[in-house]
């Protein structure tokens, strides 16, 4: 799936397109409205995530121009704008969504997986590896058809993992996207929700599959 992300802070406009990346989609960006609008107008996405304070053009009026143009992609606002008038704004323009800044990492994918179940029809499609696979649609784990009973970290690591198959994942990678950059938990606590994920795999035999990378990180691969 295709992504277009438009803002004008340079270090989070890496850090949102990163991360992006590392799930799979396709992204392209840019830095200020005008060049998104162009984007956004001459190229088909899946949906759009947009600052509203942007150069040039605003993300407002962005918006109002793709739909007078009858362009429906799903959008959402990643904005510090958090007034409820804000918001009220820039829903009633035509966004589908909006995110106030800072803003959790797992929080942004997980409104973008949504975005995305709406402008399909609501069919995600499971993501596997092996006998390993995600359902993003009720937020667990299989092996097999055997649910897992994943808590929250324990998929969003897993998903990681599957996402970034038979790669070298380090530890601060997964802690950042797992737990996100102003988590107060210590980066050891990636070690522990591997272990958890292990214990939960074990029955199945597939504890093995995620490989310790000794003084790196961990990754994912089959024998």
């Amino acid at each position: 799936m295709k992504l277009l992300v438009v803002e004008d802070d340079h270090s989070l406009l890496e850090v949102v397109c990163t991360v992006l990346k590392e799930e799979a989609y396709q992204v392209d960006s840019a830095d200020n409205g005008t060049e998104g609008l162009l984007l956004a107008q001459s190229k088909v996405y899946d949906a759009l995530i947009l600052d509203i304070m942007l150069p040039e053009m605003d993300g407002l009026k962005l918006v109002k121009a793709l739909r007078s143009q009858s362009i429906s992609t799903p959008v959402l606002f990643l904005t510090a704008k958090d007034s409820v008038e804000d918001r009220v704004r820039g829903l009633d323009v035509g966004a589908d969504d909006y995110l106030v800044k800072p803003f959790a990492i797992t929080e942004l994918l997980a409104r973008v997986r949504a975005l995305l179940r709406r402008g399909h029809g609501g069919n995600v499609e499971n993501i596997a590896y092996l006998g390993l696979s995600i359902n993003p649609s009720i937020y667990d784990g299989f092996v097999d058809t055997h649910p897992l009973n994943l808590s929250q970290k324990e998929y969003e690591l897993l998903e990681f993992l599957i996402r970034n198959s038979e790669q070298i994942l380090f530890r601060d990678q997964i802690f950042n996207r797992v737990w996100g950059f102003t988590s107060e938990s210590g980066i050891n606590v990636v070690d522990v929700y591997v272990h958890y994920l292990r214990k939960k795999l074990e029955p199945y035999g597939y504890a093995d599959v995620i490989k310790t990378v000794r003084g790196v990180g961990y990754m994912l691969k089959g024998e």
